[in-house]
């Protein structure tokens, strides 16, 4: 199952049944003890999604290299979209960048921080990962647009979003599929350890690149997976 807190609920409800996950986050502390030793009745995969944020600042300076101001947008229920924001930040105050911050948890939210994100002049954003937001993606990708705010996603772009880089879902999914055969065969969850990404995926929608006048560096198409047209 997916879904950090979730998995929680789900682990306090049924103690002694087998429980494999695929989860953004960290899981250390709060679901096993270590990654190599999970202990108790949980193991599984995870794409430790916030500690890809500084990666796809890069991305975006490399996109866009003039720009001085990028906005985030996070949805602060969200504990690993926190933890991600805080990567971020780091990662563009050692470029210079200055961040403007906004935070949304409903679709009024997100309508109000867009506005603000252009009223601040930000030159770009990075949208932080989420379940609201990933059932909120075209919505994200249709505001991006009507603001002309370049934004990377950390799950493969919708229709019409630019660019997004994260690890691979059909991967991830698959090994924690593995796992569930290897447990129904016997195995034991506290003998399994926490896997981790080997997989990433870099999309890019170059025709939302030639609307948004941003020319893709080769260096970017030639790294990318998939590149729409």
């Amino acid at each position: 199952m997916g879904n950090g807190p979730a998995v929680e609920v789900a682990r306090g409800a049924a103690a002694a049944i087998p429980i494999v996950f695929v989860i953004g986050g960290d899981p250390v502390g709060r679901l096993v003890t270590s990654l190599s030793r999970p202990g108790g009745n949980l193991t599984g995969v995870t794409f430790f999604g916030n500690r890809l944020g500084a990666k796809r600042v890069e991305m975006l300076h490399e996109l866009i290299p003039g720009t001085s101001v990028i906005a985030t947008l996070t949805d602060s229920t969200f504990p690993e979209a926190v933890a991600e924001l805080r990567e971020v930040e780091e990662a563009s105050r050692s470029i210079g960048q200055k961040i403007v911050p906004m935070n949304a948890s409903n679709e009024r939210e997100i309508d109000a921080a867009f506005a603000s994100i252009a009223h601040a002049g930000a030159g770009a954003l990075v949208v932080m990962g989420g379940p609201f937001f990933a059932s909120k993606s075209q919505m994200l990708v249709e505001l991006s647009a009507r603001y002309a705010i370049p934004a990377i996603y950390d799950l493969r772009v919708a229709v019409g979003g630019l660019i997004s880089y994260s690890a691979s879902f059909t991967d991830a999914y698959r090994q924690g599929g593995v796992y569930a055969g290897r447990i129904l065969k016997g195995a034991k969850p506290s003998e399994l350890p926490v896997l981790q990404p080997t997989t990433f995926e870099l999309a890019i929608n170059r025709k939302t690149a030639r609307i948004l006048c941003i020319n893709v560096p080769q260096s970017l198409i030639a790294r990318a997976d998939e590149l729409i047209e």
